[in-house]
Protein backbone atom coordinates (compact mmCIF):
# COMPACT_ATOMS: atom_id res chain seq x y z
CA UNK A 1 0.00 0.00 0.00
CA UNK A 2 1.20 3.61 -1.15
CA UNK A 3 0.30 5.89 1.34
CA UNK A 4 0.57 9.67 1.35
CA UNK A 5 0.75 12.13 3.71
CA UNK A 6 0.02 16.30 3.75
CA UNK A 7 -0.25 19.21 5.80
CA UNK A 8 -2.26 21.78 6.53
CA UNK A 9 -4.73 24.19 8.56
CA UNK A 10 -7.66 23.46 6.37
CA UNK A 11 -10.03 26.26 7.55
CA UNK A 12 -12.99 27.83 6.35
CA UNK A 13 -12.99 24.60 3.91
CA UNK A 14 -13.36 25.36 -0.03
CA UNK A 15 -12.86 23.78 -3.43
CA UNK A 16 -9.36 24.56 -3.65
CA UNK A 17 -8.33 22.40 -0.33
CA UNK A 18 -10.94 19.98 -2.21
CA UNK A 19 -8.61 19.58 -5.67
CA UNK A 20 -5.87 19.56 -2.95
CA UNK A 21 -6.95 16.10 -1.36
CA UNK A 22 -8.33 14.53 -4.45
CA UNK A 23 -4.91 15.00 -6.50
CA UNK A 24 -2.82 13.81 -3.31
CA UNK A 25 -5.06 10.70 -2.58
CA UNK A 26 -4.54 9.96 -6.91
CA UNK A 27 -0.73 9.30 -5.79
CA UNK A 28 -1.17 6.73 -3.49
CA UNK A 29 -3.43 4.16 -1.85
CA UNK A 30 -4.01 6.27 1.71
CA UNK A 31 -4.07 9.37 2.50
CA UNK A 32 -3.53 10.75 5.84
CA UNK A 33 -4.05 14.57 6.85
CA UNK A 34 -1.87 16.20 9.66
CA UNK A 35 -4.61 18.76 10.82
CA UNK A 36 -2.68 21.86 12.83
CA UNK A 37 -3.83 21.93 16.19
CA UNK A 38 -4.99 25.21 17.76
CA UNK A 39 -1.89 25.37 19.79
CA UNK A 40 0.43 24.78 16.70
CA UNK A 41 -1.76 27.62 14.88
CA UNK A 42 -1.35 29.66 17.76
CA UNK A 43 2.77 29.44 17.33
CA UNK A 44 2.32 30.06 13.71
CA UNK A 45 0.42 33.36 14.54
CA UNK A 46 -2.83 31.78 13.06
CA UNK A 47 -6.23 31.39 14.60
CA UNK A 48 -8.86 29.81 12.78
CA UNK A 49 -12.30 30.13 12.68
CA UNK A 50 -13.32 26.49 13.61
CA UNK A 51 -11.75 24.81 16.20
CA UNK A 52 -9.70 21.59 15.41
CA UNK A 53 -11.81 19.01 16.00
CA UNK A 54 -14.68 20.58 13.79
CA UNK A 55 -11.94 20.85 10.92
CA UNK A 56 -11.19 17.26 11.74
CA UNK A 57 -14.76 16.31 11.38
CA UNK A 58 -14.95 18.21 7.77
CA UNK A 59 -11.74 16.16 7.09
CA UNK A 60 -13.09 12.84 8.01
CA UNK A 61 -15.83 13.54 5.86
CA UNK A 62 -14.39 13.35 3.08
CA UNK A 63 -13.99 10.63 0.92
CA UNK A 64 -10.09 11.05 -0.36
CA UNK A 65 -9.07 11.28 3.16
CA UNK A 66 -8.31 7.90 4.96
CA UNK A 67 -6.92 9.45 8.36
CA UNK A 68 -6.93 12.42 10.24
CA UNK A 69 -3.42 13.23 12.81
CA UNK A 70 -2.82 16.30 14.79
CA UNK A 71 0.00 18.71 13.68
CA UNK A 72 1.84 20.05 16.63
CA UNK A 73 4.98 21.44 15.37
CA UNK A 74 7.00 21.89 12.15
CA UNK A 75 9.66 19.06 13.34
CA UNK A 76 6.84 16.54 13.06
CA UNK A 77 7.66 15.80 9.64
CA UNK A 78 10.66 13.10 9.36
CA UNK A 79 8.98 11.24 13.18
CA UNK A 80 5.64 10.74 10.77
CA UNK A 81 6.94 9.52 7.95
CA UNK A 82 8.53 7.24 10.05
CA UNK A 83 5.97 6.17 12.62
CA UNK A 84 3.30 6.21 9.24
CA UNK A 85 5.06 4.39 6.73
CA UNK A 86 5.07 7.42 4.32
CA UNK A 87 5.71 7.09 0.81
CA UNK A 88 4.94 10.56 -0.83
CA UNK A 89 4.86 13.99 1.22
CA UNK A 90 1.92 16.19 -0.68
CA UNK A 91 1.44 19.74 -0.58
CA UNK A 92 0.92 23.13 -2.14
CA UNK A 93 4.16 24.63 -4.46
CA UNK A 94 3.81 27.67 -2.19
CA UNK A 95 6.18 25.54 -0.05
CA UNK A 96 8.21 24.55 -2.84
CA UNK A 97 11.67 23.46 -2.34
CA UNK A 98 11.10 23.69 1.97
CA UNK A 99 10.62 19.97 2.46
CA UNK A 100 12.96 18.62 -0.06
CA UNK A 101 14.63 17.51 3.52
CA UNK A 102 11.99 14.50 3.73
CA UNK A 103 13.84 12.73 0.01
CA UNK A 104 16.75 12.12 3.03
CA UNK A 105 14.59 9.30 4.61
CA UNK A 106 13.24 7.96 1.23
CA UNK A 107 10.33 9.90 1.16
CA UNK A 108 8.75 11.19 -2.33
CA UNK A 109 7.97 15.23 -2.00
CA UNK A 110 5.23 16.59 -4.65
CA UNK A 111 4.67 20.26 -4.59
CA UNK A 112 1.39 20.47 -6.42
CA UNK A 113 -0.11 23.46 -8.11
CA UNK A 114 -2.31 26.10 -6.32
CA UNK A 115 -6.04 26.35 -7.28
CA UNK A 116 -6.17 29.30 -8.87
CA UNK A 117 -8.26 32.42 -7.86
CA UNK A 118 -9.37 30.61 -4.27
CA UNK A 119 -7.37 31.02 -0.53
CA UNK A 120 -9.06 31.16 2.62
CA UNK A 121 -6.98 33.79 3.58
CA UNK A 122 -8.16 35.89 0.44
CA UNK A 123 -12.10 34.21 1.58
CA UNK A 124 -11.35 36.15 5.22
CA UNK A 125 -10.28 39.12 3.81
CA UNK A 126 -13.44 39.59 1.29
CA UNK A 127 -15.74 38.10 4.03
CA UNK A 128 -14.04 41.18 6.42
CA UNK A 129 -14.80 43.87 3.45
CA UNK A 130 -11.73 44.89 3.80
Amino acid sequence: MKKVITYGTYDLLHYGHINLLRRAKELGDYLIVALSTDEFNEIKGKKSYFSYEKRKQMLEAIRYVDEVIPESTWEQKVEDAKKYGIDVFVIGDDWAGKFDFLKDVGVEVVYLPRTPQVSTTQIKYEIKGD
